[in-house]
């Protein structure tokens, strides 16, 4: 990559992009008839009806994102009548469940989710390098040192020279 790619436009591509197909993705679900529906809820209703009643943490820690986004998205979902919240064995424990709308919904969500993959596997074939080997790959390159460390050590690289 040469120097003139590295003026930050790079991140912003990367943005335009992943933001471009997640909007692809809501128009699809709005096109199969999910209206007030977020593509982020998918991944929750697929959790919880693989795994049963669960509690945030554990719908988090799947889904790979934070509590507090999981926590947000379970409220939304909630106040959409997609899960209920019920206590779980222990008082302090809430265990999502799905509602009988969440189910319904689940055959034209599979059917987006596969879809998706399809065009996914379409679009790598496009590419110098599958997407998923990509986005594995640079995940791992910045869990091992992230941006903000290497930007830092660029910095002091060009302190001391």
């Amino acid at each position: 990559m040469n120097d003139d790619a590295l003026d930050g436009a790079f991140i912003g591509q990367f943005r335009v992009c992943f933001d471009a197909m997640a909007s692809d993705v809501a128009q699809t679900l709005t096109d199969l008839g999910l209206t007030d529906y977020r593509p982020r809820f998918s991944a929750v209703i697929r959790v919880v009806a693989a795994d049963g009643p669960s509690t945030i943490r554990h719908i988090t820690q799947r889904m790979n994102t934070t509590h507090s986004a999981g926590s947000q998205t379970v409220s939304e979902m909630a106040a959409r009548g997609l899960v209920e919240l019920r206590a779980g064995s222990d008082a302090r424990q809430r265990l999502v469940h799905l509602t009988r709308k969440a189910e319904r919904l689940r055959p034209t969500i599979d059917a987006e989710l596969a879809a998706t993959r399809a065009a996914v596997r379409e679009l790598s074939a496009e590419l110098s390098a599958p997407l998923d080997t990509i986005a594995r790959e640079l995940s791992e390159a910045l869990q091992r040192r992230s941006f903000h460390e290497r930007i830092a050590d660029q910095l002091e690289r060009d302190d001391r020279g």
